[in-house]
Formats: C-alpha cells, structure tokens, sequence
C-alpha cells in the first residue's frame, strides 16, 4: 500500500470514530430531548433555544464527517460545540482527576483535538464528496 492510501485510510478512521462516538451523544438527545441543557443554560442567564444547537454539533456535524462531507465545517462545528459543552456544563472539571489518574476531561479533549485533527487535515479520497474542494 502506498503511503497515500494509508494517509487517506487514517482519515477515514478518525472521521468514523469521531463521527460516530459523538453521534451517540446525540442519539441520546433525539431520543431524551435538550431538556437537561435548557435547564442548564436558563440557569446562567442564557436563552433555552441555544440547547437546539446540540443537535447540530451532535448529529448533522458527525454524520457530514461520517460520510465525508463538507468535512472541514463538520468538524469546525464539532470543535466549537465541544469548547462550548466544556464551558457550560464541564468548567468545574478542568482540574480534577478521576480515581484511576486520567483527567476529569479526557473524552472531551479527545472529542476536541480529533475534530482538529479532522479540520487540519481534511476528509481524504475515502469521502462522499471526495478530498477536492475547499470544505473537504
């Protein structure tokens, strides 16, 4: 295999693994509502529509990075919508540990630096709408 091919099969992957791994988050919410983070944002002052958004960032943007569409913008929308989940929901978290050493927030940053990574490097030859354009 070529080192291309194995460029664009990694690329594959972390779109799928990340794509997938957040869309759980949002099944949850199609089947539960945004509920919990209404409440949440009411709670700080904040308007309970911007709750809507997790749909958005936990359901449109991983499935465009699943099928390797307007990749980039997935996973910019994927980066933000992480930055904003640690912000709002996961600020007290920055500086604990759990009870087996790792830190508090290691999904989230795995979340957030593999959409970073997926933003940097873009969607690869194994794309719906291939590795061309200025989104992909």
């Amino acid at each position: 295999m070529s080192q291309t091919t194995l460029d664009d099969l990694a690329k594959l992957l972390l779109r799928l693994v990340l794509g997938v791994l957040i869309f759980l988050h949002g099944w949850a919410k199609i089947r539960n509502g945004v509920g919990g983070i209404e409440a949440m944002l009411v709670m700080r002052g904040l308007p309970a529509f911007i709750a809507w958004g997790a749909y958005i960032g936990e359901v449109l943007a991983p499935l465009l990075l699943i099928a390797g569409i307007w990749t980039r913008l997935a996973a910019a929308v994927v980066a933000l919508h992480m930055l904003v989940a640690v912000l709002l929901a996961h600020s007290g978290h920055l500086t604990m540990f759990t009870a087996s050493g790792g830190w508090r927030l290691e999904l989230q940053a795995m979340f957030l630096a593999g959409a970073l990574a997926v933003l940097l490097l873009g969607a690869g030859r194994y794309a719906a709408a291939g590795r061309g354009g200025r989104w992909n």
